[in-house]
């Protein structure tokens, strides 16, 4: 048999490439789908404050005491707490709002590791898919506050940026706790992206740098003191457009 004869013939092709279509087609119903559900779920969580940080956070470090002091203290200040769910930085987000006056809440992700669901949640929402994940953070939270992690927690964060920054999302607080680990990436950012202009200096003003949990929560209601939590008529439609 000839090498040309081993080749997937014309008409195999096209059949493959149409079996791919159809799945590829499902695959997104699957995507609109888990939208729609976890949207219906977390309805009733506002206002809420959204804290992202490492899954491989022990529970003996001081990333995970402060997480967790975080998320009570804003927990008994009227805010549900949204975390990724998992382990970790996580964890003490889930665990600090679990024991406090307000819903603790993850959106979790399934992995072929890392990820367990952790057991501080008053509502839990299961993902397959990145995506919809990503809008559910955006979408109901009135803050993020971003614990040291790594690529997955950069990635949350970079995230807001850009859709704050290009108007694609409402303006709400980006706050960055522990800033021995962020104050590098800060001046970075300043030397290299606004010193190269590639962002505007204003664009930095996007951040704050917390440490306090008493601070964070007051930083918070100091940016909604004078109009409220609910969206605004034009931020309801920027949100449609995630």
């Amino acid at each position: 048999m000839s090498l040309f004869e081993k080749l997937p013939q014309a008409s195999d092709r096209h059949d493959a490439m149409q079996r791919f279509r159809s799945r590829e087609a499902w695959h997104v119903l699957k995507v609109v789908s888990e939208m729609v559900e976890s949207g219906e779920e977390l309805q009733g969580i506002h206002p809420a404050v959204s804290i992202f940080g490492s899954a491989r956070t022990p529970r003996d470090h001081p990333h995970y005491k402060l997480t967790e002091e975080i998320a009570r203290r804003l927990s008994d200040s009227g805010f549900s707490v949204i975390s990724g769910g998992g382990p970790g930085v996580m964890e003490a987000a889930n665990k600090g709002a679990f024991y406090g006056t307000s819903p603790s809440v993850g959106l979790n992700i399934v992995l072929p590791h890392e990820q367990k669901p952790n057991e501080y949640q008053d509502l839990s929402v299961k993902f397959n898919h990145f995506f919809p994940r990503k809008v559910m953070f955006v979408k109901h939270a009135i803050a993020y506050v971003v614990m040291p992690g790594g690529f997955g927690t950069l990635d949350e964060m970079f995230e807001a940026l850009t859709l704050i920054q290009t108007g694609k999302s409402r303006k709400i607080p980006i706050i960055l706790v522990h800033k021995p680990f962020w104050e590098g990436l800060i001046t970075w950012f300043r030397e290299r992206l606004i010193g190269e202009k590639l962002i505007n200096p204003d664009d930095l003003n996007l951040l704050l740098l917390i440490d306090d949990p008493t601070e964070i929560v007051e930083a918070i209601f100091r940016h909604y003191e004078k109009r409220g939590f609910e969206a605004l008529p034009e931020e309801r439609e920027q949100l449609l457009n995630l």
